[in-house]
């Protein structure tokens, strides 16, 4: 057609709506164009203008429901010039904030792009076009409205009797001609769906009234859809909103990628792998979902499916766990937030570290929102609750049982309630469910005065004066340096459960001395470590062995590397290790010339001692002295105990504030017995107190007991527990 139109030559339309070729083309005519493809190739043989006719796999549009090809036709249909409106779009679009960036750019290649819009669809489905042809005079008619309709009507009757303005109702009504009076029909093609879609904020609101309400709306804050929609219904919005109002139709715009399956293919009903939305809301969650679709990358395709759905459940039941864990000790302590308030300053600096961190998120995730940017907010709250769960309950969890309501549980619990009532009313917006139950219980349970929903709650605001930079630094330290003594453990192969003498600790600056110096009672007890001492250069803790790594200095220095790997072995290998820790080339000396060895040429080997389990990080060291005396092995005992009773509680279903008698059988050698015995002498006091148990006894449990065998360093042990009476 393209080329046609280019030279001139007449336009040519060989098959009907049904896919015949129309009369004039021979054998063809009445044919459908699938049984045609055999007699064409046959007639071009024998017409001798074909090479070569053969089979090739090659890209062609098929329908999307049932897969069978399609057929290009030439038809006549609807457009509106776009032509006139082109420059003015493109002003308009530099007004819109687009998230991500990059939309404003595909926009406006659109926009410098686009030819003029074909609004009609040779379809029955759709929105009649309001056009009115005149075979008379050729004059086309519009209608706007349908009291315009029925004006013009040549039956008003008909038209106050449609039941909507659809096919095939509205196909009956006919008018006269605006020009010559003569009878007219409408013509019998439907509107392309994003004429529709793009008289959306035209349609509705008044806006034909001139309601004044209509302007507060206009234009929309806010639309947000996938990519594609950029030349369709951003694109339709905008040629609608310029051409009728001169002015942008919203001020934002939110794209996203595809959907696909948690495999990372489209998702079709005909494929079997689509996911139907009830279905979903059934086994996932409603804040599932919603929380799966906030936290993904706008700018990659999303794969959902219950895999990934059930990754989000378990992150978000850390929150949920949080919260029951606090409502279980405030029950039995009988808290009531309501009744106490404490100043930040006199709480303890676990609790000002996570108030600091929660000011933060607040802070962090107001100005995410703000700017439409729900991934890195979703993100920044997966990250906290992280910490509330794994770092600032675990780390405090002895403070809420202690018994009677002295400053330190108060503290406790006055902080977990303002974390945990602030931070409901921040991920509200994504998870509109979870959230209400919990606000319900921790806040109107104890305020009926409190707004009834949380949705009903100001947006949380943040104090930027809570928000202790230093502490949230040194506290991110303390992390660092409890990781690298976890793998420091793990290498030595010790339980934590066992205590060890010391470590010892070398970091870069006096002021991560002094943080690490004020938060060391969580490294040590994390740890399970009696004492901390920092040192200085780790050599003092380690030995080094500098190698060359021959992949890389083979190629540039040929023969010379032999002499080079002599020269590094000779060389100060602890001075050397720190160059490469310092990113600095290593200088040694070859036949009397100087040579710089790069920091990746040289592999550094470390050597420990022997009596020292090291892990080292980026100019951190840790270094856990490993001797184990008999007060130390017998305090570990102590805590392998403790670890069995409290599974063997829970194994009972106890209660929490459950008092028990527990029961501690050797049945092997004195030896055993003599240690086990020696044990509780020592910590019995501990074990029983962390347990709840009134009484230990070493002697074998009564039947009715709750028995197990386990392992206490090699000696087993039947433990029994049992309600006291």
């Amino acid at each position: 057609y393209e080329l046609s139109q280019e030279h001139g030559l007449h336009v040519i339309v060989p098959i009907d709506g049904d896919g015949n070729y129309v009369d004039g083309f021979g054998s063809l005519s009445g044919r459908n164009i699938t049984e045609t493809n055999e007699p064409i190739f046959a007639n071009l043989e024998e017409a001798g203008i074909v090479y070569r006719i053969e089979d090739y796999t090659h890209r062609y549009p098929g329908c999307w429901r049932c897969g069978e090809e399609v057929a290009f036709r030439l038809v006549d249909e609807w457009f509106i010039s776009a032509e006139e409106i082109r420059s003015q779009m493109l002003a308009e679009n530099q007004t819109v904030d687009w998230v991500p960036e990059y939309g404003r750019k595909r926009m406006d290649d659109w926009l410098n792009n686009m030819g003029d819009w074909c609004i009609s669809r040779k379809r029955f489905w759709g929105l009649p076009l309001p056009f009115y042809h005149c075979e008379s005079c050729d004059h086309v008619t519009i209608v706007g409205t349908v009291a315009e309709l029925e004006e013009r009507a040549t039956d008003a009757a008909k038209v106050r009797a449609l039941p909507e303005l659809h096919r095939p109702w509205i196909d009956e009504i006919t008018i006269n001609c605006a020009d010559c009076g003569a009878e007219a029909s409408r013509i019998p093609e439907v509107g392309d769906c994003w004429l529709d879609a793009g008289i959306v904020p035209f349609s509705t609101l008044g806006y034909l009234e001139g309601s004044a309400e209509w302007g507060k709306w206009y234009p929309a804050d806010w639309v947000s859809e996938m990519r594609e929609q950029i030349r369709l219904w951003f694109y339709a919005l905008a040629f609608m909103s310029v051409t009728l109002e001169d002015v942008r139709p919203y001020r934002n715009v939110l794209i996203y990628e595809k959907v696909n399956d948690e495999h990372g293919k489209p998702m079709h009903k005909s494929h079997g792998n689509a996911i139907w939305f009830d279905d979903a809301v059934e086994q996932m969650g409603a804040d599932v979902m919603r929380w799966l679709y906030c936290e993904s990358n706008t700018q990659q395709n999303l794969n959902f499916g219950y895999g990934v759905a059930a990754d989000v459940k378990r992150r978000l039941l850390l929150f949920w766990n949080v919260y029951n864990f606090f409502v279980t000790y405030a029950r039995l302590e009988d808290f009531d937030p309501t009744q106490v308030s404490m100043p930040l300053e006199v709480r303890s600096i676990l609790d000002r570290w996570i108030i600091a961190l929660l000011h933060k998120l607040v802070r962090d995730v107001t100005s995410d929102l703000e700017e439409f940017d729900a991934y890195s907010a979703s993100r920044r709250v997966n990250s906290f609750i992280e910490q509330l769960s794994t770092w600032y309950v675990r780390r405090g969890r002895r403070r809420y049982w202690k018994s009677g309501q002295d400053r330190d549980t108060l503290s406790a619990y006055v902080t977990l309630y303002e974390v945990l009532t602030t931070l409901t009313r921040t991920i509200a917006p994504v998870m509109p469910f979870l959230t209400e139950e919990v606000y319900q219980n921790l806040v109107r349970g104890v305020d009926a005065g409190a707004p009834e929903s949380v949705h009903h709650t100001e947006w949380p605001r943040y104090n930027a004066s809570l928000i202790d930079e230093d502490l949230l630094a040194h506290m991110e330290l303390t992390q660092r340096i409890v990781s690298l003594g976890r793998a420091a453990r793990s290498t030595s192969k010790i339980k934590v459960r066992q205590p060890l003498p010391e470590m010892l600790v070398h970091v870069k600056t006096a002021d991560e001395q002094a943080g690490l110096d004020r938060l060391q009672e969580h490294i040590l007890s994390e740890l399970n470590v009696k004492s901390i001492r920092f040192v200085g250069p780790e050599e003092e803790l380690v030995t080094y062995e500098l190698k060359p790594r021959f992949k890389l200095l083979g190629p540039k220095y040929g023969r010379q590397v032999k002499a080079i790997a002599a020269a590094l072995s000779k060389s100060d290998a602890q001075a050397g290790a720190r160059l490469v820790a310092q990113g600095e080339p290593i200088s040694v000396s070859v036949d009397g010339q100087e040579i710089e060895l790069l920091p990746e040429e040289v592999d550094v080997q470390a050597r420990e001692r022997a009596d020292y389990s090291v892990a080292t990080e980026e100019g951190y060291l840790v270094a856990l002295h490993t001797e184990v005396t008999p007060e130390l092995e017998r305090e570990g005992m102590a805590r392998e105990l403790i670890h069995h009773v409290q599974n063997l509680r829970r194994a009972a279903n106890f209660d929490l504030s459950d008092r028990i008698v527990t029961y501690v059988g050797v049945t092997d050698g004195e030896a055993d017995q003599a240690s086990v015995a020696a044990m509780l002498c020592a910590h019995g006091d501990a074990v029983a107190q962390e347990t709840l148990s009134i009484r230990l006894e070493p002697s074998a449990a009564p039947d009715q007991a709750h028995q197990e065998d386990v392992d206490l360093n090699g000696i087993t042990v039947t433990l029994g527990v049992e309600r006291a009476s």
